[in-house]
């Protein structure tokens, strides 16, 4: 299975374009928040539908910066993935939307509670031993995906938890826009590939339980 993950669109659609190729060619397309620059569904639909265009399979989740609209804009198209998963030939994919807290008052933020309580719940709804790729706008903490400018990390301690309690293949991930980076928490690869105007996207090849990942330029 070959996935394609774009981040931090923020609305920008024209550079959806520009990987066209690249998502006819995958096999699913997942969409790690930030969909839009604080829209609602009008400008979610711009962005979902120009990626659907293309991708022969869309799931997504919404970022802090997507406002509630857009979360019911993926429910009522069906790709919605926040809290809950969904099997593919296979592998099974759960996402996590939103953030945590931040400085800006962002529109969707939760608790590190509340991450936690979203990424159980979506665990059930798949098989005990499935194999697990976990689409989450939140990056989890103490990684190179989550590291400010500063060198602050800002990541998820939950969602860290999570990831070394289950493994996962790969996780997915984005909101830190100049963390872009690979890193691993166990076996579990994790990649920012930043915001998708900077020119850059997350690939990954997913062979006999094995993953390859990379972060490729448009």
């Amino acid at each position: 299975m070959i996935i394609l993950a774009v981040s931090d669109i923020h609305g920008m659609v024209e550079s959806i374009e520009k990987i066209s190729r690249q998502l006819q060619e995958s096999d699913v397309a997942c969409i790690t928040g930030d969909i839009t620059h604080f829209g609602g569904a009008r400008e979610a639909g711009q962005v979902v539908e120009s990626v659907c265009r293309y991708a022969p399979r869309v799931l997504a989740v919404h970022g802090n910066c997507d406002t509630p609209e857009v979360v019911d804009y993926l429910d009522e198209k069906g790709i919605n993935l926040h809290a809950r998963a969904q099997t593919i030939d296979g592998i099974g994919f759960l996402g996590l939307g939103g953030s945590l807290e931040t400085p800006f008052h962002t529109p969707i933020e939760y608790a590190e509670a509340d991450l936690r309580r979203f990424l159980d719940q979506a665990k059930t709804m798949l098989q005990p031993e499935s194999t697990m790729v976990l689409v989450s706008h939140q990056p989890p903490a103490n990684t190179a995906c989550d590291r400010l400018n500063s060198g602050h990390h800002v990541g998820s301690h939950a969602l860290h938890a999570f990831i070394e309690e289950y493994q996962p293949l790969v996780c997915f991930t984005g909101h830190i826009h100049e963390a872009v980076a690979t890193d691993r928490i166990g076996k579990t690869r994790i990649v920012n590939p930043g915001q998708l105007g900077s020119g850059r996207y997350a690939y990954a090849e997913i062979e006999n339980s094995r993953a390859e990942v990379e972060i490729r330029s448009i």
